[in-house]
């Protein structure tokens, strides 16, 4: 509908949308609060005046309305308010960030700065540069947690009027919104305005999906409220007996996790069984909220049926977010399961508010478990700079959207992690040095493999040794963007050194061979082995990968004239490569499969064609052995679900990278301290792994056996020739595992 409005109209609709905004503020505004907010109102509106939304309105609607999602369902202050009314300002007008702090002193113009960064970071289509734009965007919470706030309010309002906009606009930002900020404002406890987000999200991005869902929900309204009214009914009694103050309300999931849970579970609308949850929302008669929250979970129990296994406690023990409530899950009338949630109106106000909320009501003795533990844990993965955008970008919502489990430290602490933790991410959430020098666990008394998936109520213990160094394993099985930043990191320092070695190796091995060490001959040997950096040539020279027989077939190539005139016509020579440059690129020459990575010979599908790098699996098909695809393929639900069987797990790894299982026989005269001497050599050797020694002694002589994880075969061989070479040692031979 075309929009009409004259200019008196759109000023008595302005000044009746400011008074709304003050009205519907969650906190108590001071006098002086009401000139603050008036200032910047009066500065956004003037700013403003010669602006029009894509509906025709006038632009300033759009910051009042960002304002009052800002005051009233996130739940900020003055300053918050008047920063949402001029978030605009300095990137759409004539202000500046120094017109700002004039006006409005140093805080709000922080807050307008973080806000204008947001907006200014570079549009693209291009997958990496998106997720650049994302990991700056994180990095404002680092400054002021508000910035976020205020953007995901702006993010909300923008969504809510987004029909004006063109097809393509509108999929691409909801798509935004459904990757980053409903997750964000998750993570901070604003479920509303996640629902929200989510729900709008799918309405542009599947519409017939939202369009569906929504008119079934509206069809079956009726029916809900009549049996919540029942449900009530049931347990009035029950809680007027015990003089509780309370409201119970009901409602739909939202659009959005219905959609999921018809997804997961396989099922139509009709067929999903917790469409709605019931809350009651009590006043506490007494300090103890707690034990309250207690009773009513009796009451309940004493009319419907529990499922014992679906309790959740976030009394006792509140999410990271501030989060707190009863959840259970009973058989209600008409024998159907509802979730029902038991808050105290505090409760219900952190729910609904978030953040804002949960400071309002903040205890002297919060735990580091809240909000700002988790603010100041995140800072140091958004300031590592060596993490790869899009794999920040995906850590980090792993970690927004992750569900948690407790466990206890040795000393009876309690932990929060996300569910699936490995012990080792236990030892990293404890310190970073912990995590790099951890070598074991125990769970429960038991000593458990670093891999171990840990559950709510472990008690762990880990063992560290001063000479335990990460391995690339070690990335398989951490699922918190801390411990992944740290191995990524300390691995890349690892192959630093690797590489300073392997160059200081090359110009001594080029010098016997007779040839200068310069730029032109590094650049030469890169194109020769087919890598893509000097870096990558430094490294395999220093692991071993690339070994003597092979820098002689590379000379010997190079003397002949004719080959190398055909080499440069053929091959690119990598342009402006800078021999010391420090650089890892992923390269992805391999394909494993299966639990021991083994090399199998195997076809690229063509319904999504991997390429080296993607996440993918094998699928064993009848007549055309393993058929590769990527996890994210439009067949992958269908063939993981109905061939289960025929799936097996396949990934892309840089072959120099790569650890293979040697075994070695070793016989000899047997002395003391044989085991100590092998095991002293081994350790020495670097990235060799010893996962068993089994050396036995008889009447003089031993015989044992070595089972090793080693790079390639030269590593190998110099590790054999080192244990020939220890006293006693008479035979050391390569076992066939076949």
């Amino acid at each position: 509908m075309a929009y009409t409005a004259t200019i008196e109209e759109e000023n008595k609709e302005i000044a009746k949308r400011y008074k709304d905004l003050l009205k519907d503020s969650y906190q108590i505004l001071s006098r002086s609060d009401k000139l603050m907010i008036r200032k910047a109102f009066d500065v956004a509106v003037e700013a403003h005046s010669k602006q029009r939304r894509k509906t025709g309105e006038p632009y300033i609607f759009h910051p009042i309305a960002v304002a009052k999602i800002v005051a009233n369902e996130i739940g900020l202050g003055a300053t918050s308010i008047a920063a949402a009314l001029l978030h605009d300002v300095v990137e759409d007008t004539e202000y500046t960030i120094n017109d700002m702090e004039q006006l409005f002193g140093e805080t709000i113009a922080r807050i307008v700065s973080g806000l204008t960064k947001i907006s200014s970071l570079k549009k693209d289509k291009d997958h990496s540069i998106q997720a650049e734009n994302f990991r700056k965007m994180l990095l404002t919470l680092n400054d002021d947690v508000r910035v976020i706030l205020i953007k995901i309010a702006d993010r909300l309002h923008n969504m809510q009027t987004m029909d004006a906009m063109p097809p393509h606009k509108q999929v691409k930002i909801a798509s935004e919104t459904l990757y980053i900020y409903a997750p964000m404002a998750h993570r901070l406890g604003l479920y509303n305005i996640k629902t929200e987000l989510e729900d709008l999200g799918l309405k542009y991005t599947e519409p017939d999906v939202y369009n569906d869902i929504s008119s079934k929900i509206k069809e079956s309204k009726e029916e809900q409220d009549a049996y919540i009214q029942a449900f009530a009914d049931r347990l009035k009694n029950g809680l007027n007996k015990e003089n509780f103050s309370y409201v119970i309300k009901g409602r739909f999931k939202s659009i959005f996790s219905i959609r999921r849970k018809m997804q997961k579970q396989k099922v139509s609308f009709d067929e999903v069984y917790d469409k709605f949850a019931i809350r009651i929302v009590y006043k506490p008669t007494s300090t103890d909220e707690k034990f309250d929250a207690w009773k009513i979970y009796s009451i309940v129990t004493d009319y419907f049926k529990p499922n014992p296994s679906r309790l959740r406690d976030w009394i006792s023990q509140p999410k990271t977010t501030g989060y707190e409530a009863l959840h259970i899950t009973v058989i209600g009338p008409e024998a159907k399961w509802v979730e029902v949630q038991i808050r105290s109106e505090r409760m219900d106000e952190i729910a609904e508010k978030g953040y804002a909320a949960h400071f309002k009501y903040k205890q002297a003795d919060h735990n580091e478990n809240g909000l700002e533990g988790w603010l100041n844990k995140l800072k140091e993965t958004l300031e590592n700079e060596n993490i790869n955008a899009v794999d920040f970008v995906e850590d980090f919502k792993l970690n927004l959207y992750a569900k948690e489990i407790y466990v206890f430290t040795p000393k009876g602490d309690l932990k929060s992690l996300p569910k699936g933790a490995s012990a080792l991410d236990f030892a990293f959430s404890i310190h970073t040095e912990i995590g790099l020098k951890c070598r074991g666990a125990k769970v429960n008394g038991k000593l458990v493999p670093l891999s171990y998936e840990l559950h709510s109520g472990d008690q762990i213990e880990v063992f560290t040794s001063s000479t335990n160094k990460p391995n690339t394993r070690w990335l398989d099985f951490v699922i918190t963007a801390r411990a992944k930043s740290k191995i990524k990191t300390a691995l890349k320092e690892e192959e630093k050194k690797i590489a300073e070695e392997g160059k200081a190796v090359l110009s001594r091995k080029l010098r016997h061979l007779k040839i200068n060490f310069n730029e032109k001959i590094v650049n030469e040997l890169v194109s020769y082995f087919k890598l893509r950096t000097s870096f990558d040539l430094f490294y395999r020279i220093g692991n071993g990968a690339i070994d003597n027989t092979q820098l002689k077939a590379f000379v010997s190539q190079r003397n002949n004239a004719f080959v190398n005139f055909f080499k440069k016509r053929l091959k690119r020579t990598p342009s402006k490569e800078n021999i010391d440059k420090e650089e890892v690129t992923n390269k992805y020459d391999d394909l494993v499969f299966g639990q021991d990575d083994e090399k199998l010979d195997y076809k690229l599908s063509k319904c999504c064609s991997p390429i080296p790098g993607d996440k993918v699996f094998g699928f064993i098909t009848i007549n055309e052995g393993i058929k590769v695809h990527k996890k994210n393929c439009p067949n992958s639900i269908s063939l993981q679900s109905n061939y289960a069987y025929r799936i097996i797990k396949a990934k892309w790894i840089d072959s120099s990278n790569q650890e293979f299982k040697a075994i070695l026989h070793l016989t000899g005269v047997d002395n003391t301290g044989i085991v100590n001497n092998l095991t002293r050599i081994i350790s020495n050797s670097m990235n060799v792994f010893i996962h068993s020694i089994n050396i036995s002694g008889n009447e003089g002589v031993f015989d044992g056996k070595l089972s090793l994880s080693v790079k390639n075969k030269t590593q190998l061989n110099k590790l054999i020739e080192n244990i020939k070479k220890v006293e006693g040692v008479r035979k050391v031979e390569r076992v066939n595992t076949m």
